[in-house]
């Protein structure tokens, strides 16, 4: 009830009369988010398509895949799977990258097959937790307001797939209760249990105290980041007019001289958002006082290395971005 009340506040989220794409793992969350789709998938008319990314990560990979293919199988719902080599998938962050590469592939080619039901949306099974361990993950970084509002509801990933997250409004306690409920098999990954990755012991160590303290204080941490999201939203919006203002004489530059006019912080939200959209994907809060205070002081030219070979520098008159690999 509480998910069919979201849809129908935002009826964007996952369209009638559609095919929706459900990347699987088989965890508890992802599980509880296939029940639920199901159904609802009478309601909305969907055709339920799953897909699940083997990475090969633990010993048990092959038999994870095979068994949720024969629980697909038995219970008539479509499955797709991939199988990544393990280079492709080294670390997190690539294989991440691998999955919705081939979810996107996958989306594509169901949308081929049947044109009158488009494959437009793809969902994950992130919970308010999984959004909770980002916010805190992004903090101790010292993130910006964008780090806060990440794990959007919804998201463009390709033209015309958005990638929508509808469990959101449920915590990891309560998918667990879901699987528990309907009796729903659950593959554990070993990889989960690993504390020396981040996240996990986000998870297992530090999300623990906090909601031993507060009560929900995983849902509260994420409430809190879907309330910044419209203000997020909002900053971007302005800090793209101001950018526009500060835009110097060649693409990839600003105009120092005008950035001396606007206060500290305005200049950090347009440092911070240009270097976005210069395509730097990861710069601290840290890095954007640095680059701040050393380009507002009139000081003599110099430069920052950025993440991505990507390098900041300044002369007199503009601040410029370049690829050190160019």
């Amino acid at each position: 009830m509480r998910l069919h009340k979201r849809l129908k506040q935002n009826k964007s989220l996952l369209p009638s009369n559609s095919t929706i794409l459900l990347a699987i793992s088989g965890g508890q969350d992802s599980m509880a988010l296939l029940k639920l789709i199901i159904d609802l998938k009478r309601l909305h008319k969907w055709q339920v398509e799953i897909w699940h990314g083997n990475h090969q990560w633990h010993a048990k990979s092959e038999k994870t895949e095979e068994e949720l293919k024969l629980w697909c199988l038995k219970n008539q719902i479509s499955f797709h799977s991939d199988k990544a080599d393990k280079k492709e998938v080294a670390n997190e962050e690539k294989a991440r990258d691998w999955r919705y590469k081939n979810l996107i592939m996958k989306a594509k080619f169901l949308s081929s097959k049947n044109i009158h039901f488009p494959c437009t949306r793809i969902l994950t099974g992130h919970t308010a937790t999984d959004r909770a361990e980002t916010v805190i993950m992004n903090l101790a970084r010292g993130t910006d307001l964008t780090g806060l509002t990440t794990l959007k509801e919804q998201r463009t990933i390709e033209n015309n797939i958005d990638l929508t997250r509808p469990l959101l409004i449920f915590n990891r306690n309560e998918t667990l209760e879901i699987c528990k409920e309907f009796n729903l098999p659950i593959w554990i990954d070993p990889s989960n249990e690993n504390i020396n990755l981040t996240r996990n012991k986000i998870r297992k160590e530090i999300l623990p105290i906090l909601n031993s303290i507060y009560k929900g204080a995983d849902s509260r941490i994420a409430s809190v980041a879907n309330r910044l999201e419209s203000y997020n939203e909002d900053q971007k919006l302005f800090a793209k007019i101001a950018i526009e203002f500060c835009q110097g004489e060649k693409i990839n530059s600003l105009s120092r001289i005008k950035l001396f006019g606007l206060t500290n912080s305005i200049r950090q939200i347009i440092l911070s958002n240009w270097l976005k959209t210069m395509g730097v994907k990861r710069v601290t809060a840290l890095q954007i006082e640095e680059i701040n205070t050393k380009v507002s002081q009139r000081k003599p030219p110099g430069s920052i290395h950025l993440h991505g070979d990507f390098l900041i520098g300044w002369n007199k008159e503009a601040i410029y971005i370049s690829n050190k690999t160019n």
